[in-house]
């Protein structure tokens, strides 16, 4: 009981809050916003861009999955079109038409388009960036949103110009400083190589942390949750945004806990312990879909392997991760529940046991996905 309260008082000055009420009832405000937050990311640029197979890539999908951006080497996007995360509802991706075109002319665009319905808008080019993406960039500025330019296809000018006796690093530094040019009139704003091929070389993690700078944290929060697990370094950065989360989700269940109804904190605590490592799981990408994906690419039997994990195997069962997490919080909850009925400090100490207990299974729970997911990334050769 002594080293749980040293526990709950530590984590308590770690919330910036000066009493456990107001820990709780800042708990509740955040889990409410990142249980409810939307992210509308918009992706435009000229025909030809490689705009939809971003938009495929970014979701985690291939051109041939189900869902998936229809590409082509004609404009094949003539409206703007929403295509939902496929394990992340809230957070929703705008394939816009090419500007330019006769139906979306460039000194209307915006209005077309309904700019005032996107987080920040990405300017895809597979080349030097043309007169209409900088009057896209002016007009979206003059509106106060954010936007990005991206260079696609790196890859294969990589490759092109190998042929020709230049290196990698070469190549990047021409493209970079044909780019730098290019925009100059606009105040020099960062250009980002990618490819969306693999979203692991080149700049696309550069990217994800100039939109982590840019957005307000909750949205942040959605963004880091639903990008594909491409590499370590965005593994790690799931990993520690659903262990900052942690905190919030314990504190927010740790305030049911004052209440002296028997079995209701232990109820609770399940019910908001269950959606947070099932988005872990999804975020992680340990899902049975995303992992055949990987499984067919690599062609290595990942999805077995995975399967070990009881946690794993639990989530997606479904129906037996509830009562896994119920028997783990069981026994803190008889403690609960006794010191809820006592006057005073008693639903004080009810609400602590809760947290931590709470706080707990959490991080295990997260800890275990996160060892599975690197797992995952060893077997898959993903750096």
């Amino acid at each position: 009981m002594a080293d749980q309260q040293d526990e709950l008082r530590a984590l308590l000055k770690d919330s910036g809050e000066p009493t456990l009420e107001r820990a709780i009832a800042k708990a509740r405000e955040m889990v409410d916003r990142l249980d409810n937050v939307t992210l509308n990311i918009a992706v435009t640029g000229e025909t030809g861009a490689g705009k939809s197979k971003f938009v495929n890539a970014i979701r985690g999908l291939q051109d041939t999955d189900e869902g998936a951006a229809p590409t082509g080497v004609t404009e094949t996007t003539m409206e703007p079109t929403m295509y939902l995360h496929p394990t992340m509802p809230n957070v929703n991706f705008w394939d816009l038409p090419g500007i330019g075109t006769p139906k979306f002319k460039a000194e209307t665009y915006m209005k077309d388009v309904k700019y005032q319905n996107y987080d920040f808008f990405i300017i895809v080019s597979a080349g030097r960036f043309k007169e209409n993406d900088m009057i896209l960039a002016k007009e979206i500025k003059k509106k106060k949103k954010n936007f990005y330019f991206v260079r696609t296809k790196t890859d294969l000018d990589v490759t092109q110009e190998a042929k020709k006796g230049e290196t990698e690093e070469q190549t990047l530094q021409k493209i970079r400083k044909d780019c730098v040019e290019n925009v100059r009139t606009l105040g020099s704003p960062s250009v980002f190589l990618i490819t969306s091929e693999n979203l692991a070389r080149f700049d696309f993690q550069e990217l994800v942390n100039n939109l982590e700078r840019d957005l307000p944290d909750n949205k942040k929060y959605a963004l880091v949750m639903s990008l594909p697990v491409y590499s370590k370094e965005s593994l790690e950065k799931k990993y520690n945004t659903f262990k900052k989360a942690a905190w919030a989700v314990a504190f927010a269940s740790g305030g049911i806990a004052a209440a002296p109804v028997p079995g209701l904190s232990t109820a609770c605590d399940v019910a908001m312990v269950v959606p947070f490592l099932i988005k872990c799981y999804y975020s992680f990408g340990l899902d049975d879909g995303s992992l055949e994906k990987l499984s067919k690419r690599v062609n290595k039997p990942i999805l077995e392997e995975v399967k070990k994990s009881s946690l794993v195997s639990a989530i997606a069962d479904k129906s037996s991760l509830a009562t896994k997490i119920a028997a783990k919080l069981a026994v803190a909850g008889v403690v609960e529940s006794v010191c809820s009925l006592m006057p005073g400090a008693g639903s004080i100490a009810a609400a602590g046991i809760s947290f931590v207990t709470t706080r707990s299974v959490l991080l295990e729970g997260v800890k275990e996905l996160h060892r599975v997911a690197e797992k995952v990334i060893e077997m898959a050769e993903l750096k």
